[in-house]
């Protein structure tokens, strides 16, 4: 299927593809569970892990399989963020499509979202500001499906960056000078 494009990309492209079909099921495993996958805080988040993993295995299938064990930083940051946009593409249209097919997803996410925002101390909303709060409150209640699988998607690169820059400088081998 990919046979005309270099290594670099091909496999990028397929790992993208699959963390971004496990992603949007680990996101729905999730919400079926109970616990909504769009109000856990970030340090929590699964993408840390499923990046981390899938990246490392990309760059070290790439490097060594492809490069005679010789990854640059550049390569390893091309080659995430390949991997970062496949991802991010599958699980962007995978909410999208759940949203409008599954009214109840978007629903949940609206109603426990608003519920958190009204259970914030007064010192808390204080020190953000009021109108902060009131604009924030009042953006949930007209939350779509293409606004959260964007922000989902935005998240997702964010993420992806700080962990392509530590395993990209982790995994990286030049070749020794003499």
């Amino acid at each position: 299927m990919f046979k005309n494009l270099p290594p670099l990309a091909s496999i990028s492209i397929r790992n993208g593809a699959i963390a971004g079909l496990l992603g949007f099921f680990i996101l729905i495993a999730l919400y079926f569970i109970g616990k909504h996958p769009f109000l856990f805080m970030i340090f929590f988040d699964f993408r840390i892990v499923l990046f981390g993993i899938f990246m490392v295995l990309t760059l070290k299938e790439i490097r060594d399989s492809y490069q005679d064990g010789i990854i640059f930083f550049w390569q390893g940051m091309i080659a995430n963020l390949i991997f970062t946009f496949l991802f991010v593409l599958i699980t962007f249209f995978g909410i999208w499509i759940l949203c409008e097919s599954y009214p109840a997803f978007l629903t949940n996410y609206i109603t426990t979202a608003t519920q958190q925002m009204m259970s914030i101390s007064a010192e808390v909303i204080a020190q953000m500001g009021k109108e902060v709060y009131e604009s924030n409150l009042k953006a949930i209640s007209v939350t779509n499906g293409y606004t959260i699988a964007k922000h989902y998607g935005g998240q997702s690169f964010i993420i992806s960056f700080f962990i392509s820059i530590i395993i990209s400088v982790i995994l990286r081998r030049q070749p020794k000078l003499e």
